[in-house]
């Protein structure tokens, strides 16, 4: 999928500066997660741990395993996640040894083609135990182009409609809704 010619690092990752909504989509992430038995946590794409410090907050029990294929990033992650397991591994990798109660990507995965994205929810559906629950939370094609605001680089950022992510969530055995909307961001939950 060529992600690898394309490299963040801790000093030049702002997704708050590029991504309006950025905070409100932090904030329904960790609200999709409440009420869960959240005893082992998947993060995919820990970047410098700004989501995972959020879910360990919510969740102070948990244990969080976060994968990122960038070293400097989990090395800055480090700093506020020292108790949970980094792991350098791509998206496309085989996804850590589940199961998992809970499984939360934000911003990460509109990196995968159409195909990566299907591939990616049928081995999220492996890892979660049942009752377990997805939340996803990325850009999105909106329905008007007019919404399209967030800065997409071609070859990149490869976003999808959300009635296609949804069809592949159900395709990979997972009760899918959206829970949040706004212009070129989404939050999908998928529940086994």
């Amino acid at each position: 999928m060529g992600l690898s010619r394309y490299h963040f690092t801790p000093e030049d990752y702002f997704p708050a500066d590029e991504i309006p909504g950025y905070e409100e989509l932090q904030d329904e992430v960790a609200r999709e997660t409440k009420g869960t038995r959240a005893r082992r946590i998947l993060e995919l794409g820990t970047g410098t741990g700004e989501t995972a410090g959020r879910l360990l907050a919510l969740h102070p029990d948990a244990h969080l395993v976060g994968i990122d294929s960038s070293a400097e990033m989990l090395t800055r992650a480090r700093e506020v996640l020292p108790d949970a397991e980094l792991l350098i591994r791509r998206l496309e990798d085989p996804l850590p040894e589940g199961p998992f109660d809970l499984v939360v990507s934000a911003l990460a995965v509109h990196h995968l083609d159409s195909a990566g994205k299907a591939d990616l929810f049928r081995r999220v559906a492996d890892v979660l135990r049942p009752g377990g629950r997805f939340v996803l939370a990325d850009v999105v094609v909106p329905e008007r182009p007019e919404d399209a605001v967030i800065p997409c680089t071609p070859g990149f950022d490869l976003p999808d409609r959300v009635p296609d992510q949804l069809q592949w969530l159900r395709e990979a055995g997972l009760r899918p809704r959206v829970t949040w909307t706004r212009r070129d961001l989404a939050v999908l939950v998928g529940e086994r």
